[in-house]
C-alpha cells in the first residue's frame, strides 16, 4: 500500500476563499492585517496555481531578510511552497542565489529567494525577469527614491518583460503615515492598476482555524494599550507614540525584583559602545528555566573612556557577573570591530571564559516587540539594583518627529544605551523564547 502525504488543511472562511477565488484575475493582490489571519496562507495557495501554469520560467520571492522569505513563504508552517508542491521540488541554487526549482504542468519553474530589507538588497535580484513576485511583510523592504537602488522598484521593474505578471504582498499594519500606503498601497486602491488591483484586510478572527481558547492565548501576550495590540491583534494601522513600555510604566512593581525569579541556567552580556552624547552601556541578562529573562546587572559610563580603561572596566564587570552566574557570551555593538577586538584582547589576557563577539543587530523595532511580548506574558524582569535599565525603560519614548516610521528617540534626552545593551544580549533567544 502507498502512502501520500497529505497537508492538514483547515477551514478557509467565506473571506479568504473569495480572496483567493478573486486573486487570479488581478495584477497585484495585497493582504494586510493582523498576525495568524491567515494572509501569508492565502499568497502561497495563489502562487502554487499561478505558477502551475505560468508562461514564465523565472519568479521571486521575498522578505526582509532571506530568511523570513524562506521561513514565510517557502515553509509557511507547513503551507508554503516546499509543501505545496512536495514531491515536485527541490531547493538549490541559480547563480549564487537560494532558489526553489519546481516541476509545473508547464515545464520547470525556478523561484528565487531574496532579502529585501538593506540598501543593497536589490542587487541580488539583477540580471532576471520575473513573472511572480510574492513579498512577505512588504513594510520592511528597502524602497527610496531611486529606481536603480529601490529593492520596491527594482523588483517591480523586473517584471515588465513577464508574459503575465502577478504581484503578492502581504503586511501586517504599521503607522498610518508609512510610505508603503502613500506611495503604492493606498494609492492603487485609489487611483486603480493596470491589470487589476485587489486589496483585502484580514483581522485575526477571519482565520477559522483559531479557537476562541487560542485566540485568548495569543491576545494575553500584549498589553491591550500597546501599538503591538492594535497592529497584531486588531490588525489596524497605528501609530508608535508616547512611551514605548507603557506596560512597564503603569505597573513597574509587577517586573522589578529583588530575587531572581527562578534559578538563571545560564547569562549573556550586551555591550553598547558610547560616544557624543550616548555612554558606554553592559548589561548582564539572564535567562531561567522557565523561559522568563532577567537583567541581572548593569554598567553605564557617560565620561569619555580611553579603549584601555573601557577594556578594564569591562574585565571587571565581566569577573563581577561571572562570580554569580553562568555568563558564557558577550555581544557588542558591530559598529565597532576595534572596541570589540579590544574588549576581545582583554579578557583573553585575564583568563576569562567568555566569547566577545558581534551582537546580531537586528531591527530595532523586532527587539522592542520581543520585549514587550515578553512583559505581557510576564517573562520579563529587573533586578531592583539595576536603576540605569530601570530608568531607561521608563523613560524610553517614541520620536513624534518621524511620524512616518517607528523610531526611539535618540537625542540624548533619554538613555537607550542601557537598552541596546540589553536588546544585545536578548536578540539572540528571541526565536527561542517566542
Amino acid at each position: 500500500m502507498t502512502r501520500t502525504a497529505t497537508i492538514p488543511w483547515g477551514t478557509f472562511s467565506e473571506k479568504h476563499r473569495r480572496y483567493i477565488r478573486a486573486a487570479m484575475k488581478q495584477r497585484m493582490c495585497v493582504a494586510e492585517g493582523a498576525i495568524r489571519s491567515g494572509k501569508t496562507i492565502d499568497h502561497c495557495v495563489i502562487a502554487a496555481a499561478y505558477l502551475e501554469r505560468s508562461p514564465d520560467r523565472f519568479h521571486l520571492a521575498s522578505g526582509a531578510t532571506i530568511a523570513n522569505a524562506k521561513l514565510n513563504i517557502g515553509v509557511c508552517n507547513g503551507f508554503g511552497l516546499e509543501n505545496l508542491f512536495r514531491g515536485r521540488c527541490r531547493w538549490g541554487r541559480y547563480k549564487d542565489n537560494e532558489a526553489l526549482f519546481i516541476k509545473t504542468a508547464t515545464g520547470e519553474k525556478i523561484v528565487i529567494f531574496a532579502g529585501g530589507g538593506r540598501s543593497d538588497s536589490y542587487r541580488r535580484i539583477l540580471g532576471n525577469s520575473y513573472g511572480l513576485w510574492i513579498a512577505t511583510e512588504i513594510n520592511e523592504h528597502y524602497d527610496g527614491p531611486d529606481s536603480r537602488t529601490s529593492f520596491v522598484k527594482v523588483a517591480s521593474g523586473r517584471q515588465i518583460a513577464a508574459k503575465r505578471p502577478l504581484t503578492l504582498w502581504d503586511l501586517n499594519p504599521c503607522g498610518p503615515g508609512a510610505p508603503i500606503y502613500r506611495d503604492y498601497i493606498d494609492k492603487y486602491r485609489r487611483d486603480g492598476l493596470a491589470g487589476g488591483y485587489l486589496y483585502e484586510h484580514f483581522t485575526i478572527r477571519d482565520n477559522a482555524t483559531i479557537t476562541s481558547e487560542r485566540l485568548r492565548e495569543i491576545e494575553s501576550r500584549y498589553d491591550v494599550n500597546s501599538v503591538w495590540y492594535r497592529r497584531d491583534i486588531l490588525g489596524e494601522r497605528a501609530a508608535a507614540e508616547g512611551l514605548v513600555y507603557r506596560q512597564f510604566a503603569d505597573g513597574p512593581e509587577r517586573f522589578i525584583v529583588d530575587e531572581v525569579p527562578g534559578g538563571i541556567r545560564s547569562a549573556a552580556i550586551g555591550v553598547d559602545f558610547g560616544g557624543g552624547t550616548s555612554a558606554h552601556a553592559f548589561c548582564c541578562l539572564g535567562f531561567t528555566g522557565q523561559g522568563a529573562v532577567v537583567v541581572l546587572d548593569e554598567y553605564r559610563q557617560k565620561d569619555a573612556l580611553t579603549p584601555t580603561a573601557l577594556a578594564e572596566d569591562f574585565v571587571e564587570f565581566v569577573k563581577r557577573c561571572q562570580a554569580r552566574w553562568l555568563v558564557t557570551d558577550a555581544w557588542c555593538d558591530s559598529a565597532e570591530q576595534t572596541l570589540i577586538n579590544g574588549l576581545r584582547n582583554a579578557a583573553a589576557a585575564a583568563r576569562l571564559p567568555v566569547n566577545v563577539g558581534a551582537a546580531l543587530k537586528k531591527p530595532i523595532n523586532e527587539r522592542i516587540r520581543a520585549v514587550c511580548l515578553l512583559m505581557g506574558e510576564g517573562r520579563f524582569f529587573v533586578r531592583s539594583e539595576c536603576r540605569e535599565t530601570i530608568g531607561a525603560l521608563l523613560g524610553a519614548v517614541w520620536d513624534r518627529a518621524k511620524a512616518t516610521k517607528d523610531v526611539r528617540l535618540d537625542d540624548g534626552t533619554t538613555n537607550i544605551d542601557s537598552l541596546d545593551a540589553m536588546e544585545y544580549a536578548l536578540e539572540r533567544e528571541i526565536g527561542y523564547l517566542l
